[in-house]
């Protein structure tokens, strides 16, 4: 009898060991990797991706569905800060499994809707066919607890350099605020990089004060440059801020 029980839980225990292997996982890449490049059908023709956008910042944004109506109104409020994305030198790419003629039909219905009191607007940024699921595993939007087919609301924020500078993942019934996407695209645009970079503290917002990772001058600077001191302040021992309207100085 022990000895079935022992045969028991040894094939119980191989099993689960062999269904953890074969289980896929999600491949999503990190911060600071390159962007995973695909080439897809869009509403807007073939898409060579990240190429085709040069040196522009990008974001993609993966939808579970066509027709659904989170999915809808997200498309819809992004359609209508098309303006604002552009002026921040950004292109906007969407990703659903769902097929290109569906797309089509999404487009269309949804270029004749009037939503929250806003004229019907053109959607000028491409859907992504990928019904083949080949973007959503390469950029890990398959989350296998909720399901195979249908991406999880990924997204990527990714830099000139097509390097990924920052992700985000919602659930399915959760809308993304586009504001805050936005708002990261510019505070990451102002923290810039290397010598000159700065940090942006919570909450902040275009125009604030932002923060600089070190102690920000040396009693040289100073003493060549007596007002220098007035461009930053701080807060606590271990805080420096940079004033908002000093920052194009060095």
């Amino acid at each position: 009898m022990k000895i079935r029980l022992l045969l028991f839980s040894l094939l119980l225990l191989s099993s689960g060991k062999l269904w953890s292997q074969e289980k896929p996982l999600a491949n999503i890449p990190m911060i600071g990797d390159d962007a995973p490049s695909f080439t897809a059908e869009t509403t807007s023709g073939t898409l060579n991706f990240p190429d085709d956008y040069g040196r522009k910042w990008k974001i993609i944004f993966s939808h579970p569905r066509d027709f659904t109506p989170v999915c809808s109104s997200e498309i819809l409020t992004l359609a209508h800060m098309q303006d604002e994305f552009d002026n921040l030198n950004v292109k906007l790419v969407i990703v659903s499994t769902d097929t290109l003629s569906k797309h089509f039909m999404w487009k269309k219905a949804l270029e004749e809707t009037a939503y929250k009191g806003k004229d019907p607007v053109k959607i000028n940024f491409p859907l992504v066919d990928d019904n083949r699921l080949i973007v959503s595993k390469e950029y890990g939007m398959l989350h296998l607890p909720i399901s195979t087919t249908k991406d999880v609301r990924g997204v990527f924020i990714i830099n000139p350099q097509n390097k990924i500078e920052a992700i985000y993942f919602y659930p399915m019934n959760i809308g993304r605020n586009m504001e805050e996407i936005k708002r990261t695209v510019i505070a990451l645009q102002t923290a810039g990089k290397g010598k000159d970079r700065v940090l942006t503290p919570a909450n902040w917002q275009l125009g604030d004060d932002v923060m600089v990772p070190q102690f920000p001058y040396t009693e040289k600077q100073i003493r060549d440059n007596p007002d220098l001191k007035y461009n930053f302040y701080n807060v606590g021992s271990f805080m420096w801020f940079k004033k908002a309207e000093t920052l194009s100085q060095k």
